[in-house]
């Protein structure tokens, strides 16, 4: 490739000399603060030849776009689109978040880059309890918003056009609920599932690793996610109905290269069950998505995305038999550490945030969350959720890091690391599958002795000061002011809550709700997909936690506890 071009003008030129409206003779979107012009990607010159042996070293790097995508998914990455902004949110009743997403959307206002709304459930939401359930006392709209119905789901997203704005929901044991709902809220509202975008975390193997928020035991957990992979095949062209997330294990204290191979093998299993159900490969492959975390360590944060879509595409392409291309590429969203803010000196946390952010661009994200600097403290603040989002836009428009791909591939030393963790990983998941897949190891107790060991290496390492945590282990002063303003929710969610769902099942058909449970336990007794009788029970105004508990009537309920 050339080398960078200057767009300057000969310094001998006066103003005088100069056209009073120059010409743009490059888009500027391309051209440095200085006059360079930046090439679409750097590398060398490399034969066609050359670029099929695979003895070759940069034959295992690749180009953009292309097999293994080491370099990226796309071939011109953030040059012509950039990431897809998403900010998450969910606090209080829905009323509550639904002014939130507005605030978020009209602050994104202007930007080049996609915008995206992420779903924050509360506790009783996301371990499938209604709000007026004895267990969910306490909770209610504290760390996310309430959703027990479908009135529920449509004061959420109250006038979003769901339709043009991606909608991704953080919800794992009864994701399969939520969405019926939100399929129903979109028949009921007129949306096509056609136009439907948006993502379903659902990736239940993560929640026996870490997250712990399952209901069923795993054998069922698994075949309610092939559901939903399957429904969605067949009818939601652009929904991804799972996301492979390693971001949680992470949190929970694995190293980068455990986060990898966890993510990567569960991602595997869904797989093989839904080769199992007898699904062609192609038709739901290329509808996986995958979420990463982005920490501290800056250049590992960027190799691991790269070694992560390398593996995945060999995996797709040999291991499963995949025949598209779209089958083999991973795309991922990144969301910023939450366990690496830090509750002093909070105002630090906008500086790692940052740091965080740019590892995940220069890893080749497509979507990115940035995480607000109180989030340790309490549900953040609108001040907080816009320095975050400031943050993406800052990234984006001032740095220049979007106008050329993949600009650290090539450098030795980012290489060398993405190859290792690649090796790391592998090894990983050979020891996975040779104890009988991921099943077989929640069963064993496996990940979590894993994720529990490095936790507790890194703890020793922090106590020791070996790992600097800067105003915490070192560099204290300015901890005694820390006074911020803490979003706090009040009784009154949950009190008026309850009252609406008390009038809800009061003013609903009986009968009608009856049966549309019913329907769920014989889909879920037949071994049928359950997603259909989901989505009528919804309609037929059954609330979140009957239709829960209709499937634990079949599958029952998972105490958890591995054979140690």
């Amino acid at each position: 490739m050339s080398s960078l071009k200057s767009n300057t003008s000969d310094h001998a030129n006066t103003a005088s000399q100069m056209p009073e409206t120059p010409a743009r003779a490059v888009n500027p979107e391309a051209v440095t603060l200085s006059g360079y012009e930046v090439e679409q990607q750097y590398g060398p010159n490399i034969s066609t030849t050359d670029a099929k042996d695979s003895t070759k070293p940069h034959a295992r790097i690749g180009q953009p776009g292309q097999f293994p995508f080491t370099r990226g998914v796309h071939q011109t990455m953030y040059r012509n689109r950039l990431w897809t902004m998403r900010q998450f949110a969910g606090f209080g009743s829905a009323e509550d978040t639904n002014k939130r997403f507005k605030y978020l959307l009209d602050n994104a206002k202007g930007t080049k880059a996609n915008t995206g709304l992420s779903t924050a459930f509360d506790l009783p939401t996301l371990m499938g309890r209604d709000s007026d359930d004895p267990l969910a006392a306490g909770e209610v709209g504290r760390c996310g918003v309430a959703i027990c119905t479908i009135d529920d789901m449509h004061r959420l997203y109250c006038e979003i056009p769901v339709g043009e704005v991606t909608v991704s929901q953080t919800i794992n044991g009864p994701a399969c609920v939520i969405w019926a709902m939100y399929l129903a809220m979109a028949k009921q509202r007129g949306i096509s599932w056609d136009s439907l975008g948006g993502t379903l975390q659902n990736d239940i193997l993560k929640e026996f690793h870490s997250q712990n928020e399952f209901i069923y035991p795993p054998e069922a957990s698994v075949k309610l996610v092939v559901d939903t992979i399957e429904f969605a095949a067949q009818n939601t062209p652009k929904w991804n109905s799972v996301s492979i997330s390693g971001y949680h294990i992470r949190e929970s204290g694995s190293t980068a290269t455990q986060e990898l191979a966890f993510t990567l093998r569960d991602g595997m299993e869904y797989v093989e069950a839904c080769l199992k159900r007898g699904l062609d490969v192609d038709s739901f492959a290329p509808r996986l998505s995958f979420f990463f975390n982005s920490h501290n360590e800056f250049f590992e944060e960027i190799c691991k995305l790269r070694a992560a879509r390398r593996i995945w595409a060999n995996a797709m392409r040999f291991r499963f038999g995949a025949k598209q291309e779209r089958s083999w590429l991973m795309r991922t969203h990144v969301q910023t550490a939450g366990c690496s803010l830090t509750e002093q000196q909070p105002m630090n946390n906008i500086v790692r945030v940052a740091y965080q952010a740019l590892a995940g661009v220069l890893g080749g994200c497509q979507s990115l969350h940035t995480d607000s600097m109180d989030e340790t403290l309490g549900l953040p603040t609108e001040a907080a959720v816009r320095v975050a989002l400031r943050t993406q836009q800052i990234l984006a428009h001032e740095t220049g890091v979007h106008r050329t791909v993949d600009p650290l591939g090539g450098s030795w030393f980012v290489e060398a690391l993405t190859d290792r963790m690649e090796t790391d990983a592998n090894e990983f998941i050979k020891e996975i599958d040779d104890m009988g897949g991921v099943v077989a190891g929640i069963h064993k107790g496996y990940f979590r002795r894993q994720i529990a060991e490095a936790s507790y290496r890194f703890g020793q390492e922090m106590e020791a000061g070996d790992r600097v945590i800067v105003g915490v282990n070192a560099y204290p002063e300015g901890n005694e002011d820390r006074q911020m303003e803490i979003l706090q929710i009040p009784h009154e969610v949950e009190s008026q809550q309850n009252d609406r769902l008390a009038k809800f099942r009061s003013e609903r058909n009986a009968d009608l709700a009856k049966k549309g449970l019913d329907g769920i336990r014989t889909a879920a007794r037949a071994g049928e997909n359950v997603m259909p009788s989901l989505v009528q029970a919804s309609l037929d105004c059954c609330t979140l936690g009957e239709m829960v508990q209709a499937m634990a009537d079949v599958y029952g309920r998972y105490a958890g506890g591995p054979e140690w």
